[in-house]
């Protein structure tokens, strides 16, 4: 479980495409407290620690994930978006974030808005996905990249968010560029309720 907070940017330091998995090794400053079998977020996916050196870590992505996801895309250099998983003793600063990517979306516009910055995501229009609570309302939570984000405008397949500097400045948001994929987890909650409404 995650709260959508990134922690940094880790980078991408070597792919290794073994049958239909990828393993990812990355470099973060806190390494050094990461542990075997213990889950990170990874562009708001949620991968565990395979192996780790003194300074980097690796994660497995297999098919499923590759599949749903932006991982695919990554190269060597990429800025990786990570938040190690929530502790229950603290405050919930974003939204409930499982770190199941439910599908990739593509950024739009980008366009700055007085010391802001307003995107526009596009994801598939599925009307029987929608039903099942995957879609986005105003002022409700969505994730994209491992952010957790207020939604604003949202049509039947497209959504904006406005990030404030400090996001941009220290996510992958700064890479992000009209043509960008981008992962987005809808919001559990409205996922439950729209199962709920259908029973």
């Amino acid at each position: 479980m995650f709260s959508g907070i990134v922690e940094e940017t880790a980078q991408v330091v070597a792919l290794q495409k073994e049958r239909e998995n990828l393993h990812i090794t990355l470099a973060c400053s806190f390494v050094g407290e990461l542990k075997i079998d213990q889950s990170v977020a990874h562009n708001g996916v949620c991968l565990t620690v395979v192996r780790k050196t003194a300074d980097t870590y690796t994660v497995t992505a297999i098919k499923e994930t590759l599949e749903r996801s932006n991982l695919g895309l990554l190269e060597i250099g990429s800025k990786v978006n990570i938040e190690r998983s929530m502790q229950m003793n603290g405050r919930l600063d974003g939204h409930i974030v499982q770190g199941h990517v439910d599908e990739t979306a593509v950024c739009r516009n980008v366009e700055e808005a007085e010391g802001s910055y307003l995107y526009t995501f596009e994801y598939p229009l599925d009307k029987e996905m929608a039903q099942r609570g995957y879609f986005t309302v105003d002022k409700g939570s969505v994730t994209v990249n491992g952010v957790s984000l207020t939604v604003c405008n949202p049509t039947e397949n497209t959504f904006q968010v406005a990030i404030i500097p400090y996001t941009y400045e220290h996510t992958n948001f700064h890479q992000i560029a009209v043509g960008t994929v981008v992962n987005i987890e809808f919001d559990i909650l409205g996922k439950y309720i729209a199962r709920l409404a259908a029973l």
